[in-house]
C-alpha cells in the first residue's frame, strides 16, 4: 500500500461500490457470509471484481501494514501496482 488508494473496513467498501469508486474488492477468509454476500452482490451490480483473499482478517491487516484486523479492502486506484492485471490465487 505505498502507492495508489485504496480504503479498508466494510462500510467504506459499501460507500465506494455504491457510488462506483471501487476497481477490485479484496475479501479476507472469515468474513461474514452475510457480509460477503452483500459485498458480491453490490460488486456484481457496479461490474467490479471480487477476490477472496486466502488468508483471515489479521494476515489481510498485516499485509496492509495495519495494526489491526481487515476483513475487507477496497481499491480505488492503482498506483503503480499491478493488482488489477494479477491473477487471483
Amino acid at each position: 500500500m505505498k502507492s495508489g488508494k485504496a480504503s479498508l473496513g466494510y462500510k467504506a467498501t459499501l460507500k465506494n461500490l455504491r457510488s462506483n469508486k471501487a476497481k477490485l474488492i479484496l475479501i479476507s477468509s472469515n468474513c461474514p457470509p452475510l457480509r460477503k454476500s452483500s459485498l458480491e452482490y453490490y460488486a456484481m451490480l457496479a461490474k467490479c471484481n471480487v477476490n477472496h483473499y486466502s488468508g483471515s482478517n489479521v494476515e489481510l491487516g498485516t499485509a496492509c501494514g495495519k495494526f489491526f484486523n481487515v476483513s475487507t479492502l477496497c481499491i480505488l486506484d492503482q498506483g503503480d501496482s499491478d493488482i488489477l492485471t494479477a491473477k487471483a490465487d
